[in-house]
């Protein structure tokens, strides 16, 4: 085969292959529309300190495409394969298998998509029915159907061009850079090549053929930031049906394709620096026609209010709500059957982890014994609503809501069993095999190692959920002069019902003023700022990038939360999803220098801000 051919089918290949790849990258422009909603995500805008309105998100399903020079990788393979032609059941299946190996490179341009060139040597073995000049070598072996066969040998390489989809992230998303999450992945390569036949005798010459690739992909990687992976494949390769015989020959009676079946094993390393195997998440920009749309509908209250001359007042109320260390509640669900695990009702009423172990008589048992409870199960509690009297009222619930009253709850076998015999279970803390989390964290977090083993409790408490902690709030968090400032526990009772264990930290005026608003008002606006403060505990690569994303992860999906409690509430649902606006100062990350997590300045900064810009008559 002359040079210049070959470099002529292969620029075909990749043109066929860029062509036939055309549906992936109209798929890839879902990622710029900001109006995909996926999953839990609620679509909200960001106004960042530059004045650019941007979407809210750190979807698994969105990412920044990187540049051009990161994300390539390099691969090589060996394995066998069996040869299936028109003649490969005339004799035994071992006279079918041959090795074969391949080496590669590829560029994964999101992590759900890639392209690579491959380059395949091998031969295929089988039987045939031809002799001389053709494929056939050797003495007859025997017959079949009538007809004598002998053995067969087609030496050949294939150059081809594939896309690869990786199936896990496409169902469950991007696990983020650093995890050990998804470390196992399942991928579908498909492909279109040239291959070229070689090493006939005599003057026997043929045309190089179309091949077309199928293969499923099985890869283990060897890290977290997924920089190496060792690969398993089954792969097909398919021809026209004339690697056994010559195409056009008279009496031919066969396949449409002759194919190469087998098992692969390969490596697969990751070129550039370590952080060149991540990817970033997308901040997307809102429209200008949405900017425009939610400041008409501004716009038409005020002329329905001169038109109606009617005098309006138009304030403002502000609130925060404070979160426990590594907790923004976005992995909360349904998991009690007939009840929500609410963050919004665990942060005013929870109590401890709202987690119980499942076997009484296992705890009752260790404690006896004075033995370790790490590895005995443990469940979910429902949370319930705190605007009711609980039946569980002589330990601290809630977080932030009592003053000088610490959250956690002693492991002493004393207080576990008190605890026991009036409730009826024993309360749970919650064990990730290194360290014992005495307050609710969100799953993600889990593994997360913390400075000191005293960060794992909540020892601390000023009260900056309940009323009776605004004085703190508005000395320490900077609330706007004419805002009026109110608590978590004020609008909690507001929307609720100020009854109940959430009565004693609301103020009665406060609340019904909120309620005032509600029921009678108009909201024109509604910011919403997450916050997470500085601290992170990662030492290794890239320690800066993951620290802050880790805390910029945690502030927007604070502020996410919030969004979902105040949308999903019957007296808010008339409000449009236009009027919330998510604004993301300095990332949504405050320096906290204090080593401590339960200090007063880190719990004021692991927090959401709320302001709800209102008209009333």
């Amino acid at each position: 085969m002359k040079m210049k051919n070959l470099i002529g089918r292969i620029i075909a290949v990749a043109a066929l292959s860029f062509a036939a790849a055309a549906p992936v990258w109209a798929q890839l422009d879902q990622y710029r529309d900001y109006k995909e909603v996926y999953r839990d995500t609620t679509v909200a805008p960001i106004v960042t300190d530059s004045g650019s309105r941007t979407e809210l998100t750190l979807d698994p399903y969105r990412v920044v495409t990187n540049t051009f020079e990161k994300n390539w990788f390099v691969y090589a393979t060996a394995g066998a394969h069996t040869f299936r032609g028109d003649y490969s059941s005339y004799d035994k299946f071992s006279g079918t298998l041959s090795p074969d190996f391949g080496v590669g490179i590829g560029r994964w341009l999101t992590p759900f998509v890639a392209l690579k060139l491959e380059f395949l040597n091998s031969d295929s073995r089988g039987y045939t029915i031809y002799d001389d000049y053709h494929f056939g070598y050797g003495d007859w072996l025997g017959s079949h159907n009538g007809l004598q066969y002998k053995r067969m040998k087609t030496n050949w390489f294939d150059v081809n061009i594939m896309a690869s989809l990786n199936l896990t992230r496409l169902y469950f998303g991007y696990e983020g850079y650093g995890t050990r999450d998804r470390m196992g992945q399942w991928m579908l390569n498909l492909g279109i090549g040239d291959s070229h036949r070689y090493g006939y005798e005599g003057n026997y010459k043929t045309e190089d053929l179309w091949s077309g690739h199928l293969e499923l992909q099985y890869s283990r990687f060897l890290t977290k930031e997924k920089r190496a992976s060792i690969d398993l494949k089954a792969r097909g390769l398919f021809y026209q049906t004339n690697f056994d015989h010559e195409s056009g020959m008279e009496n031919m009676a066969a396949g449409k394709f002759d194919s190469n079946l087998g098992l692969d094993l390969g490596f697969t390393f990751y070129l550039g620096k370590k952080k060149d195997s991540g990817w970033g998440r997308h901040i997307y920009e809102q429209s200008e026609l949405e900017i425009r749309e939610r400041e008409i509908q501004i716009l038409k209250l005020k002329e329905v209010e001169a038109e109606l001359r009617r005098p309006a007042t138009i304030g403002t109320i502000t609130f925060f709500v404070f979160y426990p260390n590594n907790y923004s509640g976005r992995n909360d669900a349904p998991i009690v059957e007939g009840a929500t695990v609410n963050a919004l009702d665990y942060l005013a009423g929870g109590i401890f982890t709202q987690k119980q172990f499942v076997d009484n008589d296992a705890v009752a048992s260790r404690l006896r014994n004075g033995a370790s409870l790490n590895g005995l199960a443990f469940t979910d509690l429902p949370t319930e609503a705190a605007n009711q009297d609980f039946a569980i009222d002589y330990v601290p619930r809630g977080y932030e809501m009592l003053q000088d009253i610490p959250t956690s709850l002693s492991l002493d076998a004393a207080d576990m069993n008190a605890f026991k015999d009036r409730s009826g279970f024993y309360y749970a803390p919650i064990w990730d095999g290194l360290h014992t989390w005495n307050y609710r964290i969100d799953d993600a977090t889990l593994r997360q190692q913390l400075l000191s083993g005293t960060n794992y409790l909540e020892t601390n408490s000023f009260g900056l959920n309940a009323h009776s902690g605004l004085e703190t709030v508005r000395t320490r968090m900077g609330v706007d002069g004419n805002d009026e400032l109110v608590s978590f526990a004020d609008v909690y009772a507001a929307l609720k019902s100020n009854e109940g264990y959430i009565s004693r930290f609301s103020d009665e005026a406060t609340v019904g003023r909120i309620k005032e608003i509600l029921d009678k008002g108009i909201i024109l606006l509604i910011q919403v700022e997450g916050l997470a403060t500085s601290q992170d505990n990662w030492s290794g690569a890239d320690a800066a990038r993951v620290g802050e994303e880790r805390n910029t992860a945690l502030s927007r999906n604070r502020a996410q939360t919030v969004i979902n409690w105040l949308t999903a509430d019957e007296s808010m649902k008339d409000v449009s999803s236009q009027i919330y606006l998510v604004n993301s100062m300095n990332n949504g990350i405050r320096t906290v220098n204090d080593p401590s997590t339960r200090g007063l300045n880190a719990k004021l900064n692991r927090s959401v801000k709320v302001r709800i810009q209102y008209m009333i008559d």
